[in-house]
């Protein structure tokens, strides 16, 4: 019976390794922080609480959560020579993945919902998109991505690992994990792609549908109130795009070629959610704003100090 499971990572050259170590601790940092700015921008400026921001709040705070799933452990595992997971870990990596990468699929689509209603359905904007509302998506999000992690979980909790256990890439998903079973997993891999691909190709041409119709409602309006409007939903389709465009590639591309996977699962899991926070902050003014407040408010209490 396997124990535990063996990453073989990015690379075996040395010199690479290292500069692999500070890029990735560099881009990790780098979503720490960015994500946490948005979360305290806001929380703590009036200005920002509303349903749009309320939910970018929790899409940072779920990248956040996301890539702590496997960066710090890619980080570490630079420095050593045996990257060793136990067969629990294993499963812990895969649950948590689905739970936080179902959770952002939701918030991804709810957030496309928002922007029809901002845009569409002015007149009716806070009646649809409450307080009540918007907190029911969080919890349905949180609930969703449960409920996926879990579906997915069962394909391998009870899968026989009695030989292979070397997988190669620096973290554990699902469609990698399988391949080492003691078994014939041609089906258990269909029924894979039928979850998570299926489910990832639907939502994502669903957000595509939307982002056109919110898109033809826009070019029928005055210049000055589409030009806001059209930076907001450039930025809420850029993030759709890295979000989907690696999950498609990973869950639903039938044909896995090696060297695309390893890059589109680092895109996934480190470069995203540094983007996200980035893309939100520099095509946004109100975030611009309650970025700037937050930095003077931090200067002036130094200064007080």
């Amino acid at each position: 019976m396997v124990t535990e499971f063996i990453f073989l990572g990015l690379s075996d050259s040395q010199d690479l390794q290292i500069f692999l170590f500070v890029f990735f601790f560099v881009f990790y940092v780098g979503i720490v922080f960015g994500n946490l700015l948005i979360i305290i921008a806001v929380a703590s400026d009036p200005h920002l609480h509303s349903p749009m921001y309320f939910l970018l709040a929790n899409l940072s705070l779920i990248d956040l959560s996301l890539s702590s799933v496997t960066a710090p452990k890619m980080i570490t595992d630079f420095f050593s020579k045996h990257k060793v997971i136990s067969f629990k870990g294993c499963l812990a990596q895969i649950f948590l993945l689905h739970f936080f990468g179902g959770s952002e699929l939701v918030i991804l689509i709810a957030m496309a919902f928002d922007r029809y209603v901002a845009i569409c359905k002015p007149l009716r904007y806070t009646t649809i998109m409450c307080g009540n509302v918007c907190v029911g998506i969080v919890f349905a999000a949180w609930g969703i991505g449960f409920l996926h992690s879990v579906s997915q979980l069962a394909f391998a909790v009870n899968l026989p690992f009695c030989g292979p256990n070397e997988i190669d890439s620096f973290y554990c998903d699902l469609p990698r994990v399988i391949r080492l079973a003691c078994t014939d997993t041609y089906r258990l891999g269909i029924m894979v792609i039928a979850n998570s691909g299926v489910l990832t190709v639907c939502s994502f041409v669903l957000l595509i549908i939307s982002y056109t119709i919110i898109l033809k409602t826009i070019q029928h309006r005055p210049s000055d109130r589409s030009s806001k409007a059209l930076s907001t939903l450039t930025a809420h389709v850029t993030v759709v795009l890295l979000f989907f465009g690696p999950c498609i590639f990973i869950y639903a591309w039938p044909f896995p070629i090696k060297s695309l996977d390893k890059f589109f699962a680092v895109f996934y899991s480190v470069v995203t959610p540094l983007l996200n926070p980035i893309i939100y902050t520099l095509r946004n003014k109100d975030m611009k704003t309650a970025m700037r407040k937050l930095k003077n408010r931090n200067v002036n209490s130094r200064v007080k100090s």
